[in-house]
């Protein structure tokens, strides 16, 4: 069992896969980092790959690629109301990232969001977008002043709530990452054959995408509430 620990800890610690050295400063660059620019290339270099020679009439790959977005802006509208086209790249961008970055356990690679420094990054620039929105929509006294409802009694927990939802946006999608990467760590350390497949498709695949989901709807949430 202190051996299975062992092992789990050397998948769950960030590791360093190279270190560069610049002006005498040596940086190290670890799996997660890496996989995260792999992603945000892939992902680039597929949208750019996508729409190129788009059709009026849509056929073949356009046809998906047009339900996929249609599908982003029905949800995010639905959400945000027609205020949230304006923040359509941003949202659609996370939500691509998180769901191509939480499934790719499902091929043998590590994903980066099991690193906290990944969703905490995530979860800090969801906050300040949030932030952002409110203050665009209310102003700066208007954004203010909201900290003093209902009561001017509560504006303590109002400001508590600056660092308790980019910390619960972070730990939750942290936790059930890293939860369902050491759960197929266990499967495959006990019966590497067959039986983890099924587990693989779940806690890779639905769970992956519905996590992307979960984080991006609580942030449109947020944002909601925050214009309100």
């Amino acid at each position: 069992m202190d051996k299975l620990s062992e092992e789990l800890m050397e998948h769950v610690a960030p590791q360093s896969a190279f270190a560069i050295n610049i002006a005498g400063h040596t940086i190290y660059l670890t799996n997660s980092v890496i996989n995260t620019w792999i992603i945000m290339a892939v992902v680039l270099v597929a949208c750019i790959l996508l729409t190129r020679n788009l059709q009026i009439v849509p056929k073949g790959p356009q046809v998906v690629l047009e339900a996929i977005v249609g599908w982003i802006d029905k949800f995010l509208t639905g959400t945000l109301g027609p205020e949230g086209k304006a923040y359509f790249p941003y949202l659609a961008s996370v939500l691509l990232f998180l769901a191509v970055s939480n499934t790719i356990g499902f091929f043998g690679f590590t994903p980066p969001t099991k690193d906290i420094n990944v969703t905490a990054s995530l979860a800090i620039m969801s906050i300040i977008l949030i932030q952002v929105c409110g203050i665009r929509k209310k102003g700066v006294g208007g954004w203010l002043h909201s900290f003093l409802e209902p009561l001017p009694l509560v504006t303590p927990i109002n400001i508590l709530e600056l660092g308790i939802k980019p910390l619960s946006l972070c730990m939750r999608l942290f936790g059930n990452v890293l939860g369902a990467f050491i759960v197929m760590e266990l499967l495959k350390g006990f019966c590497a054959l067959i039986v983890p497949v099924p587990f693989s498709c779940y806690f890779d695949l639905f769970d992956g995408l519905i996590q992307a989901y979960v984080f991006v709807f609580l942030t449109s949430l947020f944002m909601k509430e925050s214009m309100e």
